[in-house]
C-alpha cells in the first residue's frame, strides 16, 4: 500500500493520473498508479532501476495509452477525448528529453523555432524574436546561430529547455535533465527550472535519481517500485525522506549518508 504525505494543504489539481497501469502487452510495468500534480508543483518521479519512470513520463505526454486506468488535464480525460481535443492538450506541454535530441545539423535557433513553425502562423520575424527570447530565458543570449556540437553538455540541456518552452507550455516534462552533468551545471539547471515555475507558473514533471536535484527542486513526487510494480509513496520528498513509513523510500532517499 502506497502512503501520502498529507501535511500540506492541497492546490488545485493539474495533472490527474487515475488507476493508471502501465504495459507493453501483457508484460506490466506498473499497475494502479493514483496520485495528483497540483498546478505549479514540480513533481519528482522516482524509483530504483527498471521500475518504469520513463514509461509514465510518456504516459503524462500523451505519446503511450495505458493499459488501464485515466490521466486527466484540468479534469479532461486524454484518451478519452476525440482527437482534436488532444491535439489541443498536447500543444500544452513542453518537453525535454534525457539526450536534449537537439538536431545537430540545426543551430540552436534553428532547433528553438522548429515548433513554433510547426504548430504556429507566426512571420519568419516574429519568430525571431521569440526564439531570441527563450534562449535568453535560459542564459544563452548571443547563442543563436551555435551548433549543439559548438557548445558544453549543460548548454545543450538548456537549450532542449529553450526549444521546450517555444509554445508557452502550461506543463513541462523533463526525462533525466542533469544525466551526464557535471554539479555545477546540474544545480544551475535546478536553479533555472525553480526559476521558470516561480517566474512562469509552469508545472513541472521531472524524472530524476538525482538526490540533489529531488530535494532542491521537488515539493511533490511519487516513488514506484519495481519489485511490487506499483507506487508505494507520494508527497514532498523532503517529507518522505525523514517520515515516510516504508522504510525503503526513506533508504532510497538517505542513500550515501552514515
Amino acid at each position: 500500500m502506497s502512503v501520502t504525505a498529507t501535511q500540506a494543504t492541497p492546490a488545485a489539481a493539474h495533472i490527474e493520473v487515475k488507476d493508471l497501469t502501465m504495459a507493453y502487452g501483457s508484460f506490466v510495468i506498473q499497475h494502479d498508479l493514483t496520485f495528483t500534480i497540483n498546478h505549479g508543483d514540480i513533481f519528482i518521479i522516482m524509483g530504483g532501476s527498471g521500475c518504469g519512470k520513463s514509461t509514465l513520463l510518456r504516459h503524462l505526454n500523451g505519446l503511450m495509452a495505458p493499459a488501464k486506468g485515466a490521466v486527466l488535464y484540468d479534469g479532461t480525460s486524454y484518451w478519452d477525448s476525440p482527437a482534436e481535443e488532444q491535439e489541443r492538450i498536447k500543444q500544452s506541454f513542453g518537453m525535454s528529453f534525457q539526450s536534449g535530441a537537439l538536431w545537430s545539423s540545426l543551430t540552436l535557433a534553428e532547433n528553438v523555432a522548429l515548433p513554433l513553425g510547426e504548430y504556429t502562423t507566426l512571420s519568419p520575424a516574429e519568430i525571431s524574436e521569440i526564439v531570441s527570447f527563450k534562449l535568453s530565458l535560459v542564459g544563452l543570449a548571443g547563442f543563436e546561430d551555435f551548433y549543439p556540437s559548438e557548445i558544453s553538455g549543460g548548454m545543450q540541456k538548456r537549450a532542449a529547455l529553450a526549444r521546450a518552452m517555444a509554445l508557452d507550455p502550461d506543463i513541462l516534462l523533463f526525462d533525466e535533465p542533469s544525466a551526464g552533468l557535471d554539479p555545477i551545471s546540474s544545480r544551475r539547471l535546478d536553479d533555472l527550472i525553480l526559476e521558470l515555475r516561480d517566474s512562469l507558473g509552469t508545472t513541472i514533471a521531472v524524472v530524476t535519481h538525482e538526490l540533489a536535484s529531488i530535494f532542491t527542486i521537488g515539493n511533490n513526487s511519487v516513488f514506484l517500485d519495481p519489485e511490487t510494480k506499483t507506487m508505494i509513496a507520494t508527497g514532498d520528498p523532503n517529507w518522505l525522506r525523514t517520515d515516510c513509513p516504508d522504510e525503503k523510500v526513506r533508504t532510497f532517499l538517505n542513500r550515501g549518508e552514515t
